[in-house]
């Protein structure tokens, strides 16, 4: 995330505003230290993004999963057993 000392952020403010409202966060930091996080409001928090595995316990996979259809495809290509 790039960080902008607060000089340069109150002379080139309107382009800043314009980024973050793009997604491109950054933060504006006095002395070297940072200070703030500006971000687009319609960014979604950490605690909203979804993760892999929210439907963990939910569905459930077949025993014979890798072999359904079997059938179905070898008379496709012609492998009748």
């Amino acid at each position: 995330m790039q960080s902008i000392n607060i000089h340069e952020a109150k002379t080139h403010l309107s382009r800043l505003v314009e980024k973050a409202a793009k997604g491109e966060s950054f933060v504006i930091a006095k002395a070297g230290n940072p200070m703030v996080k500006v971000t687009a409001l319609d960014v979604p928090d950490q605690s909203q993004i979804r993760r892999i595995g929210f439907l963990s316990g939910q569905i459930e996979v077949p025993d014979d999963f890798d072999r359904m259809g079997e059938d179905e495809v070898a008379a496709l290509f012609g492998e009748l057993p």
